[in-house]
């Protein structure tokens, strides 16, 4: 058995890779025959057909049959009971089954459950049965990074966790390049642009496990790079603390006026709490996408409307603007058909992105369905959006910085997209770049396991 404090490290590490919990739906909502006369179409916002009937012949590839193709989806709900990542999977799958499945190929997703603590065995398992990995992640997913590539297993993951998965090999990266800081537009923007004042007096407080801190490490060297003065970092402990005042006496002392968080969405709440209770008010927190959730509002009490939470979506088109956006309205009304109990999230967009992502890929592979066909066909896209879900990111190359971010801020009546000038629809785009100098790992490649694109059929 671990340690309290093991296990507790590794359950911040969860909340952190997996979203936390729920981001809710927002918007207007579409409900009743108007949403299921549109979820039964086969279009997905600026995508057409993207699922359909077919008269396949061919079994080509392991997971692959006339009739159906198996594909696994990992997740942690087992160890955080939140189960956004299922939920998508049967929403997205339900959708294109209805009409047909991927050219006459019904779609089967195996939950591969990681229970946090046992990603390779289920990506053992995963080796033996599926075609491809689509629409999961797991807070330890590099854990299982060397079992995938030995078996040359193709990821869409939803999002990626730790170093050697993130960018690894056969993965289809939908949030920018490992080596370069995803922030950067966002950070740049806060301390020259926003709230100039606080370059001289930025913070970062962590949580206390390998994942964060190489985050932290990586905010920290970026915030140098761009001039910005940091006068005070720390973790706490990721079972979190009873009395947040030691560091919120700390930021205050400090002069701290932008604060970059990096952890549990509850104990920022709490420390935030202490924060607003000492009377200090910061120019910025940073609190992180994880914290886009109507639970994060509820928590924060009259520190909602004191202290200036700001998070970067990373590209993602802000829920509360669904309306405005066809491709994520028509993520609320296929889940108003399917899934009519769960929330939909922004975990849940990245999923949707990924799932949209193999199914266009899979469909232009026809009957000859191969690994080595969706993987070529996936990167062949130099302007991904999921429809329009989210910004445009070239898959065509492998680290690639991102290049638009978009940034939601909190208000005791909820998240709202914030003031930064966006140019480009919800977006601002033409954003900065760094490219991180310290050594935080690699991803794992191909050659890592003695195998190379060669081996891939």
């Amino acid at each position: 058995m671990k340690p309290l404090r093991t296990v507790a490290a590794l359950a911040a590490v969860a909340m952190l890779a997996a979203g936390c919990g729920r981001s809710g739906t927002g918007g207007e909502e579409t409900s009743g025959e108007g949403a299921q006369k549109q979820a039964v179409s086969a279009d997905f916002g600026d995508l057409t057909d993207v699922c359909g009937p077919g008269n396949p012949a061919k079994s080509p590839a392991q997971g692959v049959t006339k009739d159906e193709i198996k594909v696994g989806v990992f997740s942690d709900v087992g160890f955080t009971k939140n189960p956004e990542l299922v939920n998508t999977a049967k929403v997205f799958t339900s959708w294109c089954n209805e009409l047909g499945g991927i050219k006459g190929r019904k779609l089967v997703p195996n939950i591969r459950d990681a229970k946090f603590m046992e990603v390779r065995q289920r990506m053992l398992e995963s080796c033996k049965e599926d075609f491809a990995l689509v629409g999961g992640s797991a807070g330890l997913d590099g854990m299982g990074v060397k079992e995938r590539l030995s078996c040359l297993l193709p990821d869409f993951p939803a999002q990626q966790s730790m170093t050697a998965s993130n960018g690894s090999d056969l993965q289809l990266n939908l949030t920018g390049g490992s080596s370069y800081n995803p922030y950067q537009g966002y950070w740049e923007w806060l301390v020259k642009d926003a709230y100039p004042g606080s370059r001289g007096s930025v913070s970062i407080i962590a949580g206390d496990s390998p994942v964060t801190k190489v985050l932290s490490g990586q905010a920290q060297e970026s915030f140098k790079a761009m001039g910005a003065n940091m006068v005070y970092s720390d973790l706490y402990p990721t079972q979190g603390v009873s009395d947040w005042t030691p560091y919120a006496q700390a930021v205050k002392s400090k002069g701290v006026k932008g604060l970059v968080w990096y952890g549990d969405f509850r104990s920022l709440a709490t420390f935030e709490q202490a924060l607003t209770n000492s009377g200090y008010k910061l120019d910025w927190i940073d609190a992180n996408s994880n914290a886009y959730q109507p639970a994060f509002i509820q928590l924060l009490g009259p520190a909602a409307k004191f202290q200036n939470n700001l998070a970067d979506l990373g590209g993602i088109h802000p829920l509360e603007a669904a309306s405005s956006n066809p491709a994520t309205q028509r993520a609320k009304d296929l889940f108003e058909k399917y899934a009519p109990e769960a929330d939909l999230t922004l975990n849940g967009l990245h999923s949707l992105s990924a799932w949209l992502l193999f199914a266009k890929a899979a469909g232009t592979c026809g009957d000859d369905l191969t690994r080595k066909c969706v993987y070529e066909a996936a990167r062949k896209e130099k302007a991904w959006t999921g429809g329009g879900l989210q910004a445009p990111i070239d898959l065509s190359r492998k680290d690639v910085p991102l290049d638009c971010f978009n940034v939601v801020q909190a208000t005791p009546d909820g998240w709202r997209p914030a003031d930064f000038k966006p140019d480009k629809g919800a977006y601002r785009c033409g954003a900065p770049t760094y490219e991180y100098t310290g050594d935080y790992g690699k991803p794992m490649t191909l050659a890592d396991v003695g195998k190379s694109m060669s081996d891939v059929k």
